[in-house]
């Protein structure tokens, strides 16, 4: 059998029996650089996010045409679709309002200190006494013209202390005030308690500060009617009569 080198461009040497053909050497495909440029070309080039991409569909899957579809868009927030309040807030009077009384006479400070020049007629109460007592001293402390005085604040509530008084005033012309120092100055220890000023009396000096000396004015207390209270007052200290007549013809006109 005879052996056959093949390379390029040289023919091996040597006989070759005569008896048998030669046989023509396979055409060899020539590779260019153009072809290796094609190639490259068509080739897909993979980025980074071509290979980030890969990995979440990896992770967690695909997401579905349905799934597409079904996806809520996003939308701004509305303001106007927040909840409301169903009322506005009640405005409630200031301190400064209440601590100035619903009044239409403005010496309720004066005679607390006893500072008022004709007579004065002062009723100490508690919001937390009867309701049904209140109500009748307010009512004819409104038409007597006399003040009514409070200690202090309802549970340390602002608050709560206007709207009781406004409930209780309701649309009388009356004052009432807050002044813990006039429950001092007149020694008030029990509610209700019934102060006639008399008229002409002088300020005269106290631990309270000012206050209307002992012979300026009389006390007595006790769940009774404001009438009742003055018609005591004028059996008891008759000298205080003719102070008290007034305010009782105010209440009983």
């Amino acid at each position: 059998m005879a052996l056959a080198l093949h390379a390029a461009g040289v023919q091996a040497a040597g006989p070759t029996p005569s008896s048998t053909p030669s046989s023509a050497p396979a055409s060899t495909p020539v590779i260019t650089d153009e072809d290796l440029e094609r190639v490259r070309r068509e080739q897909p080039t993979i980025t980074e996010q071509d290979i980030e991409r890969a990995r979440q569909t990896y992770l967690y899957g695909a997401p579905g045409g349905t799934q597409l579809q079904a996806a809520p868009a996003t939308a701004s927030p509305r303001i106007d679709a927040l909840p409301q309040p169903i009322t506005p807030p009640a405005v409630l009077p200031s301190l400064d309002a209440l601590a100035k009384g619903y009044a239409i006479e403005g010496n309720g400070a004066d005679l607390a200190q006893g500072l008022a020049a004709g007579p004065g007629l002062m009723v100490f109460v508690s919001l937390s006494m009867p309701q049904p007592s209140l109500q009748r001293l307010v009512d004819q402390a409104a038409r007597a013209k006399a003040s009514l005085f409070i200690r202090g604040l309802v549970d340390g509530s602002l608050r709560q202390t206007v709207s009781q008084v406004q409930g209780l005033i309701g649309s009388r012309q009356v004052a009432i005030q807050i002044d813990p120092q006039a429950f001092d100055r007149f020694s008030i220890e029990k509610v209700p308690s019934f102060v006639l000023v008399r008229d002409g009396t002088r300020p005269a000096s106290c631990a309270s500060g000012t206050c209307a000396p002992p012979k300026g004015f009389v006390r007595t207390s006790g769940d009774v009617s404001l009438d009742y209270a003055l018609e005591f007052m004028q059996r008891g200290a008759p000298g205080f009569s003719k102070d008290a007549a007034l305010f009782l013809r105010r209440i009983k006109r």
